[in-house]
């Protein structure tokens, strides 16, 4: 049952994507916001009880719910984890900013692809050189697809089933919306939200690092992850884009990394080699392949593993 939910939700996704403004959506952000205004008194125990308050209730009734629909009907469980799935996976959430800004450079139109990485991402992209903005685009897009895709799969596929990825999912999303600096909300507050969704993001970001290693250039992907994930604040960020570096073949040197470690060809000192070429549109182009041939993989194993089950 669970590859068939992930694989009808995945092809409904494609056809038609959830609108962010949708009411499930509206209401969770309603709640949060609610929650943070409540709780939030400059203590990180206070974004603790904030975060349960906000987790808990969404986790437990979809879990809830779908223990009920099981006892009642198999198909009815299975729809439900159908449109679980299809309401936590957000393959198209980010994916039209990527192809837009794919399309704006293959046009030669640089203006409106530094217009539209500045909506995506928020950041400052006056007189953004071309390689910057490819090298953005694919950082951006190598996180998203992970937090949008992959590490729903493995929530997905846990023992609590779709109550696994709504759990991941509103965990990201509280770690990313009370990070913001948002009217009175105190530095402490986010604090925890951030550090639950990074110990719950932990395996599945080494997952899906290990998956773009299998389906890219896998020595470069291992090798990379190895020298470079340190480049980037976030640990299971670092896994992520540099193991998706190496297997894209693409430098994405982090905020973190060292001289040495992009301009040059190694020290003797033993600074680790750079992994990879210059940014360029047609990296782009690359990055998609690369992701579509992870989310076959995901689902091939996915496959033998209902297979088994069913042998069994």
């Amino acid at each position: 049952m669970t590859f068939f939910s992930v694989l009808l939700a995945l092809v409904i996704e494609q056809l038609r994507a959830l609108s962010q403004s949708n009411p499930i959506f509206a209401l969770l952000q309603y709640h949060a916001e609610s929650a943070a205004q409540g709780f939030d008194a400059g203590k990180r125990k206070h974004g603790m009880l904030a975060w349960l308050v906000v987790v808990l209730p969404w986790t437990l009734a979809v879990g809830a719910v779908y223990y009920i629909l099981y006892r009642i009907s198999f198909a009815l469980a299975f729809l439900w984890n159908v449109v679980i799935v299809y309401f936590t996976l957000g393959f198209r959430q980010f994916s039209h900013y990527f192809t837009d800004i794919h399309l704006a450079l293959n046009n030669d139109d640089v203006p409106r692809a530094r217009e539209i990485l500045a909506e995506w991402t928020g950041m400052d992209t006056v007189d953004m050189p071309v390689g910057e903005i490819v090298r953005h685009t694919l950082i951006h897009a190598v996180v998203a697809s992970h937090r949008h895709v992959f590490g729903v799969f493995f929530w997905f596929l846990v023992p609590i089933g779709p109550a696994g990825a709504v759990l991941y999912r509103i965990s990201e999303y509280l770690a990313r919306s009370w990070s913001l600096s948002v009217g009175e909300r105190t530095a402490a507050f986010g604090g925890f939200a951030r550090n639950a969704f990074f110990v719950i993001d932990w395996v599945p970001a080494r997952l899906t690092a290990l998956g773009f290693a299998i389906v890219g250039n896998f020595e470069d992907a291992i090798y990379a992850w190895r020298n470079h994930a340190r480049q980037w604040p976030d640990a299971n960020d670092g896994v992520l884009l540099s193991a998706g570096s190496g297997a894209l073949g693409a430098r994405l040197a982090g905020p973190l990394a060292e001289l040495s470690s992009i301009e040059t060809l190694g020290s003797p000192d033993g600074a680790p080699m750079p992994v990879g070429d210059d940014c360029t549109p047609r990296t782009l182009q690359s990055a998609v392949g690369l992701v579509w041939r992870a989310v076959i993989l995901w689902m091939i194993l996915l496959l033998m593993l209902t297979i088994a089950v069913w042998v069994g």
